[in-house]
């Protein structure tokens, strides 16, 4: 039995669970509960704060866990990075007032910056040659200058619309920030076997991010012309149609090109253009 570690509530809650709910780990009984075994992996599911889940992965209180970037980075703890997710994206920037001017990093200098992560603050401000005073507050940091309680944050960034809201610019952007799997660097042979075929699950759900599956007619005629215009994973696949002087194609597309290929597909003669998503794709 392999135990992951994953953010109680919050942003990474909500995109952790979908994940896993998509690469077929099934749960069931979350919410209240301290741990949760899947009834169709062995895998078992320990729910902690954020901030707890590098030390719990480093002790091996978990063998796995999912957590920020930047709680992994400011924790400093000894575990290893697995694989980069790809979501909870997010920034750690430092951001003030905006109805002061700002001149450069310079201005931070005798300043009093509230924040959460005073590792990663304190190593920043180091490193640019910046001496300030670093007010540690757990919650709410975007209220700090408000209230008087300091000059400028040190904060996660995802939209802006809460520094927006509390009339705070972002100035300098420090680090960015995804989703992390951490692993305890002593897992047993057979618990990196189960973190193998778990990984194969992740891979084939990102794989088929942002994928399409197209199915279209195509005049035989146009045939080479509209396989020169697909960018698939592999040579698409033509198989012939009851119609005479017509066939059938189906590719992969990304999403990204999708309405540019579609463009000159459908310039090209190709009918009848069918499009799916792709729910896991194995490669």
């Amino acid at each position: 039995m392999l135990r992951i570690a994953v953010q109680a509530k919050g942003r990474l809650y909500d995109e952790t669970m979908s994940f896993l709910g998509e690469s077929d780990i099934k749960l069931s009984a979350v919410k209240r509960s301290l741990l949760v075994q899947s009834s169709n992996f062995p895998l078992e599911v320990l729910f902690l704060r954020d901030d707890d889940i590098p030390q719990s992965v480093a002790t091996g209180v978990a063998d796995i866990g999912i957590v920020g970037e930047n709680e992994f980075v400011e924790k400093q703890e000894d575990a290893e990075i697995i694989k980069r997710l790809g979501f909870s994206k997010c920034r750690l920037s430092l951001a003030m007032p905006k109805d002061i001017d700002y001149p450069g990093v310079q201005w931070f200098e005798g300043k009093k910056i509230a924040t959460s992560y005073p590792g990663i603050l304190t190593a920043y401000l180091k490193e640019q040659g910046v001496k300030a005073e670093i007010h540690v507050i757990t919650g709410s940091v975007e209220v700090a200058p408000g209230i008087g309680l300091a000059d400028a944050i040190f904060d996660i960034v995802s939209s802006g619309s809460t520094l927006v809201s509390n009339r705070l610019k972002e100035v300098e952007v420090v680090m960015k920030s995804e989703a992390l799997l951490i692993g305890n660097k002593h897992l047993s042979e057979e618990k990196q076997e189960i973190l193998r075929e778990l990984l194969f699950r992740m891979d084939a759900v990102r794989t088929a991010e942002d994928k399409k599956y197209v199915l279209m007619n195509a005049p035989k005629e146009k045939l080479d012309e509209i396989v020169s215009v697909l960018p698939g994973m592999k040579s698409p696949t033509v198989m012939p149609l009851a119609q005479e002087g017509w066939c059938s194609v189906h590719t992969v597309l990304d999403e990204k090109c999708f309405w540019e290929i579609i463009g000159k597909l459908k310039a090209l003669g190709a009918e009848g253009i069918l499009v799916l998503p792709i729910e896991k794709m194995i490669i």
